[in-house]
């Protein structure tokens, strides 16, 4: 058995998320203090009361990592290990922490920057694209001034971003090409996008400033979904993830391919796991998303390992 750890990314938050793991575990309670001496947020009046500022991007990106690493707090001390693990975008700088490759403290330094950022740049949108082959999709895309695929989420469901004249453009080209549907996405930006370039610019100056730690689990990179274990390329895939694409289909099945038969999704909702099922149903698939959910998925792994 070879197990994989998936963390999922912004649009996945929600009011509450992670508040039973505050309540039950002193270490994952930490995590969410921490979050006011790193930045200056106090993280439970940011997910635990009711507010518009959790869906704020420039918000959102420290509770969904700040929530994230809290649960892994709980988790580690079952002694259930990944293998390997992934992050869908944002979800990629826990997916770090759990390598080992950077402290909880400077995850969420960076991720605060990181959302102020991609914030600071306006306009743009966002459409999934629904029942058309990536490679169509691609090749339409490229021949759009404004225009990028932004994720490659599972078969049948891709997202293009830009301008909003170009994914306009795009979306009646890919329609004509048989999608069966092509629908705007309620986002504040135009993510993953040659439009967030300058963000990621930005980025790497605070990149500079954090340690960057030897990998002990390997992860794989949004940028082109291949296995890191050499640090080095850390700063470089998370500087282009911020205006390249999300290869998020391409990592799952590059981790089935390396040996992975289950995977355990850390965070609020199920957003990963069905990913996963479309790309392949015949893997094993586990949610933490509330404390309880810990001592269940855990011992169910450990006893089937």
């Amino acid at each position: 058995m070879k197990i994989a750890f998936l963390f999922p990314g912004q649009g996945a938050q929600k009011q509450n998320m992670g508040k039973s793991f505050y309540e039950n575990d002193a270490d994952s309670r930490a995590v969410f203090d921490s979050v006011k001496t790193v930045t200056g947020i106090d993280a439970c009046d940011l997910i635990f009361k009711e507010n518009d500022e959790l869906n704020n991007t420039r918000y959102t990106q420290i509770a969904m990592v700040a929530t994230g690493i809290a649960m892994l707090k709980a988790v580690e001390k079952t002694g259930l290990k990944a293998d390997i693990c992934a992050g869908l975008s944002l979800g990629e700088y826990e997916a770090l922490y759990l390598s080992g490759a950077i402290s909880a403290k400077d995850a969420i330094a960076t991720v605060d920057k990181r959302g102020q950022y991609m914030s600071e740049i306006k306009g743009g949108v966002m459409s999934a694209v629904l029942s058309l082959d990536n490679d169509t999709i691609k090749s339409i895309v490229d021949g759009i001034d404004g225009c990028w695929v932004a994720n490659y989420n599972c078969p049948g469901q891709t997202v293009i971003s830009g301008t909003k004249e170009a994914v306009a453009l795009a979306g009646e080209k890919l329609k004509e090409a048989g999608a069966k549907r092509v629908l705007p996405l309620k986002v504040s930006g135009a993510f993953h996008s040659g439009l967030m370039k300058e963000a990621g610019e930005k980025l790497a100056k605070v990149l500079d400033e954090i340690t960057i730690n030897d990998i002990q689990i390997p992860y794989v990179a949004n940028v082109n979904a291949q296995i890191v274990t050499d640090k080095n390329d850390i700063k470089k895939n998370l500087i282009e993830q911020v205006s390249g694409s999300v290869h998020l289909e391409q990592s799952i099945r590059k981790m089935i391919e390396w040996g992975v038969d289950t995977f355990v999704e850390v965070g609020p909702g199920k957003t990963m796991a069905g990913f996963v099922k479309k790309i392949d149903s015949q893997v094993k698939m586990y949610n933490i998303e509330e404390y309880a959910d810990v001592a269940n998925v855990c011992s169910q792994i450990l006893e089937a390992r």
